[in-house]
């Protein structure tokens, strides 16, 4: 049983709201409050009802939330949820035609919700839709939408080829190369951070799968959606600013749990057959990784940080190479 503490909120009085804002916190009070702040400043158009869950913070976030903002339903649980089991909970009681997911540590652009409800209603085809991201010197953040996992976007990724030619649509297919996210575009996933879709495809497709405890639900829910013959869309009008991984402290766990993630999606994914070559390229992409950083650390003095994060995650291989 998870104890809740919500609150009448002003947006369900009089006409029902067309949409739930789902924001699933944890450690980051700060961050959320200005969250909220901005998404109400800038929602202008839409109704929508706002439900924050909260991973069981230790830093206040429950008790900020819920004496800034009593107009937000809050759901303060007892135990760390996961990003999944968090969005499908919330999501299962939701009455409204629309989902929008909404990380903590993004601030709505104005008239990003609004501009990405008016477009996802123009567009029944996509299904699921997102917007663009920067960072907050205002600079494009990229990760707000990918392609699929492909054996040749794996091996590019192993091989260091889509760094090298991150520009490169050929090379680094999976981030579309130097697409700015400046245009309409149908795309393989659009991410959870600021992510739009209608409820009853949601229901259709179970929300998230409660295996990808972090990292990768989304793509796997976009992908399950596109099997189903839509196309999701991103639309350069709906902008958000996004830190990413604001509640990520450690970088060898998240690299970890990114490959975990990756591997997860080859299983779900790819044709049985190609796993061998996908479970390869992942060993091969973090263990010549540690290998170099490792030779540079002993022989330069120089990357003890990276050395040191590539080692813990190829040390933890045999957990990660088994995927979720």
């Amino acid at each position: 049983m998870i104890p809740t503490a919500a609150r009448p909120s002003d947006e369900a009085a009089g006409r029902a709201p067309e949409l739930t804002v789902i924001i699933v916190s944890y450690n980051t009070r700060a961050l959320t409050l200005k969250a909220l702040e901005t998404l109400y400043a800038t929602t202008r158009l839409t109704r929508f009802h706002t439900v924050v869950l909260d991973n069981a913070s230790s830093d206040g976030s429950a008790e900020a939330i819920a004496e800034a903002y009593p107009q937000v339903e809050l759901i303060a649980s007892r135990e760390n949820l996961g990003f999944a089991r968090a969005n499908n909970l919330v999501a299962e009681a939701a009455r409204s035609d629309w989902l929008l997911l909404l990380n903590p540590d993004t601030e709505c652009h104005e008239n990003a919700v609004d501009a990405l409800m008016a477009f996802s209603k123009a567009h029944p085809e996509a299904g699921i839709t997102g917007g663009r991201t920067v960072f907050p010197d205002g600079s494009l953040n990229i990760a707000s939408c990918w392609m699929r996992i492909t054996p040749w976007s794996a091996f590019c990724k192993a091989a260091g080829l889509s760094s090298l030619f991150s520009h490169s649509m050929v090379f680094n297919p999976e981030a579309m190369g130097g697409w700015q996210r400046d245009s309409v575009r149908e795309v393989d996933i659009v991410v959870g951070c600021f992510m739009m879709v209608r409820r009853s495809l949601w229901q259709e497709l179970g929300g998230f799968d409660l295996k990808y405890f972090m990292y990768g639900e989304e793509a796997d829910l976009c992908l399950r959606a596109r099997a189903l013959g839509y196309r999701p869309m991103i639309t350069p009008d709906a902008q958000i600013m996004h830190l990413v991984g604001a509640a990520s402290k450690s970088q060898a766990r998240k690299y970890a749990l990114l490959a975990k993630a990756r591997l997860t999606l080859m299983q779900d994914h790819w044709p049985g057959w190609q796993l061998p070559f996908g479970r390869a390229t992942l060993a091969f992409w973090v263990g010549s990784r540690a290998l170099l950083t490792g030779l540079v650390a002993r022989l330069s003095g120089r990357g003890q940080e990276a050395a040191r994060k590539w080692a813990d995650i190829w040390s933890d291989r045999h957990d990660w190479l088994k995927g979720y």
